[in-house]
């Protein structure tokens, strides 16, 4: 029944009537985004990650707190952290001032070096490590198979552990000595004026969430993340966050079993719950940011595409033949985006073939990521391309070379002919025979 439910919505949402121009259609193909993102939650993938950053977070928290004290203590602005902190933990409850407290005091021991030298190196190490963490949650909502180097980890990470308190604390700066001047003028003696800027510092908050929420998305993947998609993604994630905060926080207000069966452990189980639901917003904010810049994934979603060897084959044959017929016609160039959106397959199956072609140097990628062929066409035989695509490693342990001899001369049949019906023709003479 249940994954009959699902086939039923799948079939209905990318059915042929959701192709259309009508606003029936435009409300379907909308609808596929939230379809997408019930999917992906149903079956546990996201929720998994989600749950192993609570855990990255018990450990980095205090070390991060305490290395951005480090920071702002040198522009005098360590205190200003503490409303922030705070923000996080409003939706616990009444609990949220004492949980922001020790936390702050926490922080405060370890960053005036009570814990000594190797104890930091060891905190750091911690935080590098969570924000791995982090960045690896990020890679498997974007279908990125390669994380960053070693070096640049460091490198990258480093520089926003010392520039992102720096921002963030700035920007909470300006925006209360610009509500300050503004209500030291004429504004102050206006009743609109105090409405509005109450107004202004309930909202900020989760401003500042959307932003660093958006920020998140485009720099956090180990790959080029568009603006809009990201902006999409962290106002969707931003409404969500305040939204669910607002019900968790009534949840735990009215909530007398919770107090009841847990005792005082009851804000540790609050602050564990909200700390989840935060990480679990930040990737459906991060997975729909990624389904807008990549509509192909739609359908799909997280399920390991899995092609035959023909259709490894034709899709080989028709992405190379995409790309030299762009070439021989003078017409704009293809990108891996582009085949992908035109053949209908997900980003991932077609990057997976052009990496294929680039290591066996039939095709070029240029510096604004576009696909030439690195050849003359007539270079390059029809067979040489199948040759590619039946020869793709699949990522396994290859199996023994058992010697069977009835079985290699069939195959060997089968090899030779296939061989020798593809002949001599080149890339150039299937372009220009169309």
């Amino acid at each position: 029944m249940y994954v009959a439910f699902w086939n039923w919505l799948d079939r209905y949402l990318f059915g042929e009537y959701s192709e259309g121009s009508n606003p029936g259609a435009i409300a379907l193909r909308l609808l596929r985004y939230p379809y997408a993102i019930l999917r992906d939650l149903s079956r546990g993938q996201i929720n998994l990650y989600a749950m192993g950053l609570v855990y990255a977070t018990l450990l980095s928290l205090v070390p991060l707190i305490a290395f951005a004290f480090a920071v702002l203590k040198a522009f005098g602005a360590h205190r200003e952290l503490e409303p922030i902190i705070y923000e996080f933990f409003k939706p616990v409850g009444a609990s949220a001032g004492e949980l922001t407290q020790r936390v702050m005091e926490f922080a405060d021991r370890v960053s005036t070096g009570i814990v000594g030298a190797l104890g930091l190196a060891l905190l750091l190490w911690t935080l590098l490590g969570t924000i791995k963490k982090v960045e690896d949650g990020f890679n498997f909502v974007w279908r990125v198979e390669q994380a960053r180097s070693f070096a640049r980890r460091i490198t990258e990470y480093v520089t926003l552990l010392i520039v992102g308190p720096v921002v963030i604390v700035s920007f909470i700066a300006l925006a209360h000595n610009a509500l300050d001047s503004a209500t030291a003028g004429f504004g102050r003696y206006m009743p609109f004026w105090d409405r509005l800027t109450t107004w202004t510092l309930e909202v900020s908050p989760y401003v500042m969430v959307t932003a660093i929420f958006t920020v998140t998305y485009m720099f956090v993947p180990n790959t080029k993340v568009k603006w809009l998609p990201a902006l999409i993604g962290g106002v969707s994630a931003g409404v969500l966050w305040a939204a669910v905060g607002k019900l968790f926080t009534a949840l735990v207000v009215f909530s007398t079993r919770l107090t009841i069966v847990y005792a005082g452990f009851a804000i540790i189980v609050a602050a564990l719950l909200w700390t989840y639901f935060g990480w679990l917003i930040l990737l459906v904010g991060a997975q729909l940011s990624f389904y807008v810049q990549n509509r192909n994934y739609l359908r799909l979603g997280l399920t390991e595409l899995r092609l035959s060897a023909v259709q490894r084959e034709q899709l080989t044959l028709k992405v190379m033949y995409l790309i030299a017929r762009a070439y021989h016609d003078g017409k704009t160039r293809w990108s891996v985006d582009g085949l992908s959106h035109e053949l209908g397959m997900p980003g991932i199956a077609v990057s997976r073939i052009v990496n294929a072609l680039e290591a066996g140097r039939l095709v070029t990628l240029t510096d604004d990521e576009h696909l030439l062929p690195a050849r003359d066409l007539g270079q390059i035989g029809i067979q040489e391309i199948l040759d590619i695509a039946r020869n793709e490693k699949a990522g396994q342990v290859a199996p023994r070379p058992l010697k069977l001899p009835a079985v290699d001369a069939l195959s060997a049949k089968v090899d030779e002919a296939w061989r020798k019906s593809c002949g001599d023709t080149t890339l150039r003479d299937l372009v220009e025979e169309a």
